[in-house]
C-alpha cells in the first residue's frame, strides 16, 4: 500500500481527485474531555462564566469542519452537506464525550473534517471551562467509521463494554458483555416528552424495518405501545435539525426529533 499524498519522488502533494466518481461519503469521529466532577456539574447547570458551553463548542466544531482545508495541509476544500456535533455528559467518568458526523456527495472523503471538528469542539470546551478547571484532559480522538469511496467502508472494532449483570456472594459482581452498535438517536421534545415520559433514547439501526422515519416509528412502537402517539398527524419530526416526514431516509447516527406543532404569539 502506498501513501497517496506522496508522489514517485517522495514529495508531498495534493491528490488529484478530478477523475474520481462522486459518491455519498460520511465519516464519524469521537473524542472526550475529562474534568473535575464539580466542573461537569457547573457545565450541566449552565453555571460557567462564559455561558452556554455546549452551544459554543457545537458551533466551533461545525466551523472547524468547514475550514479543515485551511488547517490541514493538502486537504481539499469541500462542500459539506452535513456537519453534526453531539455531546454526552458522562457523570461516572466525569467527562464530556464528543461525536462529529460529516457528510457530502463528492470525490474525496471527510475523515479529516470529522476529526478536526471533534478536536476543535474539545478545545473550545477547554477554553470555556478553563477559568474553573485547568486540569482538564482531552483524549481518545479517533475515527469511528467512514463510508463511501473506492477504498470502501471502515468501522472501528469497538471493544465490548462490560456491564454489571448480577451481584454475587461476598460482594463480587459477575460481568457480562454488551456490544456497541450503530443507532439512530431519538429525541422527544416539549409536550410530547411529557406525554410519552421519554426524552432521549437510542434505537439500533439494524432494528429498523425500513431505513426511513416510518421504519423508525415502527421500531419504537414495537418497543413500547406509547410510541403509537407518534402516528398523530399533528406530530412533527426533524432529521438532523431539518424538517422531515415518514419517507425521509435515515442512516446510522442520525438524530431524529419528534415534537408537537409550535405556535407563536
Amino acid at each position: 500500500m502506498s501513501l497517496t499524498h506522496l508522489n514517485t519522488r517522495g514529495e508531498a502533494h495534493m491528490v488529484d481527485v478530478a477523475d474520481k466518481s462522486e459518491s455519498r461519503r460520511e465519516a464519524v469521529a469521537s473524542g472526550h474531555i475529562a474534568m473535575h466532577p464539580s466542573t461537569l456539574a457547573l457545565l450541566s447547570e449552565g453555571g460557567l462564566p462564559k455561558g452556554d458551553v455546549l452551544a459554543t463548542a457545537r458551533i466551533a466544531g461545525i466551523q472547524a469542519a468547514k475550514r479543515t482545508h485551511e488547517l490541514i495541509p493538502l486537504c481539499h476544500a469541500l462542500a459539506l452537506s452535513k456537519v453534526a456535533i453531539d455531546f454526552r455528559l458522562d457523570e461516572e467518568a466525569s467527562r464530556v464525550e464528543v461525536t462529529a458526523t460529516c457528510r457530502l456527495n463528492g470525490r474525496t472523503g471527510v475523515e479529516m473534517e470529522a476529526l478536526t471538528a471533534v478536536s476543535v469542539a474539545c478545545l473550545t470546551l477547554y477554553d470555556m471551562c478553563k477559568a474553573v478547571d485547568k486540569d482538564m484532559q482531552i483524549g481518545a480522538i479517533q475515527l469511528d467509521s467512514k463510508t463511501g469511496g473506492k477504498s470502501g467502508d471502515y468501522h472501528r472494532v469497538v471493544e465490548e463494554a462490560p456491564i454489571v449483570a448480577a451481584e454475587c456472594r461476598s460482594g463480587e459482581v459477575s460481568v457480562g458483555l454488551r456490544p456497541l452498535v450503530p443507532c439512530v438517536r431519538v429525541k422527544c421534545l416539549a409536550e410530547l416528552r411529557e406525554r410519552l415520559g421519554v426524552s432521549d433514547l437510542d434505537v439500533p439501526f439494524d432494528s429498523l424495518a425500513s431505513q426511513n422515519v416510518a421504519g423508525l416509528k415502527a421500531a419504537l412502537k414495537e418497543q413500547d405501545v406509547r410510541f403509537a402517539k407518534l402516528d398523530d398527524s399533528r406530530t412533527l419530526c426533524a432529521v438532523n435539525q431539518v424538517m422531515g416526514s415518514d419517507v425521509t431516509p435515515l442512516t446510522a447516527d442520525d438524530e431524529v426529533a419528534f415534537f408537537p406543532p409550535v405556535t407563536g404569539g
